[in-house]
């Protein structure tokens, strides 16, 4: 954005003839009333001071790393500020309409309050965010609705700060206001969002100075580590403010910032379980039998992340198939849409946690925990069957789909004997009651698409007539409708040909060879042995006898 910001002051000083001076000097000018006869007079001096804004919001970023730079974005916001102040004083020319001043003046309080904000000037800066906020509701007020979307965004933007300074002036009812700001909207952006996740984390950090210990499960565990005292503190407002979100994408960001923090705090513990590895090895104390303090926490941290995971992925799986139904009802074409494949998936790493859950140090011999986890895994493979048994039906595999329904009628029956004593732990599942009656009302439909299937005589004739592989050149005396032989993939002959047998070239033998005598040869074998080295060494020169 600063970079666009001076090409736009570029273009402007070009085609304003507005030029500072040339390559070899520079030449000051100033915008004062007497030029105004053109609006974009007043851009150039809006440019200067987002183009000052832009860099002091670079330099915020860039001073987590370097501190230094503080100094620079401080000069650089009174530099904006400057610009703003000279806007404010030209826009109350008589050229200028009243809506212009007004934004003028709304402009120059938002950066002034910026400024004092950065200074931390609380009272200076919640005077000028009141001021700023004062005027765009006044001009939300006087136009059309279009116009005031944007007027009312404005004040939505500026409330946070405004929650903010007066918290640090000393109000601690805004403390709650800032909480609820940020859970609702799943993080706060802009300015406030570094210094409110501060505040936050400062102000649980205070609360955890006097946390010591949890209980879970019946057992009570010492917190020595401040990072899992704050995520143990904030996890009730977090899961709170995911069951009071608006829409599935804000609830979405709330889950993934929890399982962050989470991790955050495991990743804590487990450092602390480093310097122990002897301790680790042998986690079991000789006299009780149980984990560790530190090993039974890292377990119960295990625990949330892998609950807040099941219950995102529930969270998606009924988004799911509130658009399957949708989907069904309306059978829109359009961009791709879910289908039953997307919630098998989400089971299957649902199971997966499960599993996870059952093999947690220090809970091995909770028959209790075992017992709640094991019906929690048989209510998601009931629902992980039926819409396997859906994607089944897609594909008109009847056979399979009915198979897999009498499968999750088995699941859920298990689920309702064996809950007794668990149900509390299961009100926040899907209830298979629901589930029962939809299988049931499924299965009378499959059997009837099945019955309807069977007696469909274009299903069944022309797979026998068109389908079998025969091409055309074989089937003259068979009339069908084959609509494949006006297509370009028409099968009239098979190409190549297939291989046929022929008469191979006979084979000849030559037998009379075993019945043929053969002269004797004793008398010139013996001629040979006589002749001895002499008639070698004659044969050799070629001397003949």
């Amino acid at each position: 954005f600063r970079g666009y910001c001076s090409r736009r002051l570029r273009r402007l000083r070009k085609t304003l003839n507005f030029k500072m001076g040339n390559r070899h000097k520079f030449t000051g000018k100033k915008v004062t009333e007497e030029i105004l006869s053109d609006n974009r007079y007043l851009l150039l001096i809006l440019m200067d001071a987002e183009r000052a804004w832009s860099y002091a919001m670079q330099l915020k970023q860039e001073a987590n790393t370097e501190p230094r730079k503080r100094f620079h974005l401080l000069s650089r916001l009174r530099k904006a500020v400057k610009h703003a102040e000279e806007l404010e004083r030209l826009c109350e020319s008589n050229r200028v309409d009243a809506k212009t001043k007004l934004e003028a003046q709304a402009y120059m309080a938002y950066l002034t309050g910026m400024l004092r904000f950065e200074h931390q000037e609380w009272k200076a800066a919640m005077e000028a965010f009141n001021k700023c906020k004062t005027i765009y509701e006044k001009l939300a007020n006087a136009f059309t609705e279009e116009q005031a979307v944007l007027y009312n965004q404005r004040v939505e933007e500026i409330s946070p700060n405004i929650r903010y300074c007066a918290y640090n002036i000393g109000d601690q009812s805004a403390m709650n206001e800032l909480m609820q700001m940020r859970l609702r909207s799943g993080g706060t952006e802009g300015l406030l969002a570094e210094k409110l996740e501060a505040l936050i984390t400062q102000t649980r950090a205070k609360q955890a100075a006097t946390m010591s210990e949890v209980e879970w499960r019946g057992r009570t565990v010492p917190v020595k580590i401040d990072k899992v005292r704050i995520f143990l503190l904030g996890l009730a407002d977090n899961e709170a403010a995911i069951a009071q979100a608006e829409n599935e994408e804000t609830k979405e960001r709330l889950f993934e910032s929890l399982l962050s923090e989470c991790r955050d705090a495991i990743q804590a513990v487990r450092e602390e379980l480093k310097p122990d590895q002897k301790q680790r090895e042998h986690s079991l104390e000789n006299d009780s039998g149980k984990v560790s303090n530190i090993q039974y926490l890292h377990s119960y941290l295990t625990y949330i992340k892998l609950s807040t995971a099941i219950k995102r992925n529930e969270s998606m799986a009924k988004s799911l198939q509130r658009a399957l139904l949708q989907q069904q009802r309306s059978d829109e074409d359009g961009k791709r849409s879910p289908r039953p494949q997307d919630l098998i998936r989400l089971y299957d790493i649902i199971l997966q946690n499960l599993v996870e859950l059952t093999q947690l140090p220090g809970l091995e011999e909770d028959k209790n925990f075992q017992k709640e986890i094991g019906l929690k895994t048989l209510v998601y493979k009931a629902y992980r069957c039926f819409f396997i048994a859906q994607s089944y039906v897609l594909v008109k595999k009847w056979s399979e789909a009915l198979v897999l329904y009498e499968r999750v009628l088995k699941y859920a029956r298990e689920v309702q004997s064996g809950a007794g004593a668990h149900r509390n732990s299961l009100k926040e599942l899907p209830d298979v009651q629901d589930l029962i009656t939809q299988v049931n009302a499924e299965k009378y439909s499959l059997q009837a698409a099945a019955i309807l299937d069977a007696n469909d005589p274009h299903e069944t004739e022309s797979p026998s007539q068109v389908k079998d592989g025969k091409p055309l050149s074989e089937r003259f005396e068979t009339f069908c409708l084959d609509p494949s032989l006006v297509s370009k993939q028409v099968s009239l002959v098979h190409f190549p040909p297939g291989f046929q047998p022929i008469p191979c070239k006979p084979l000849f033998f030559d037998l009379a060879l075993n019945h043929v005598a053969f002269p004797p040869l004793e008398d010139k074998v013996e001629q040979k042995a006589k002749s001895g080295l002499t008639g070698y060494i004659k044969g050799i020169f070629g001397f003949k006898s």
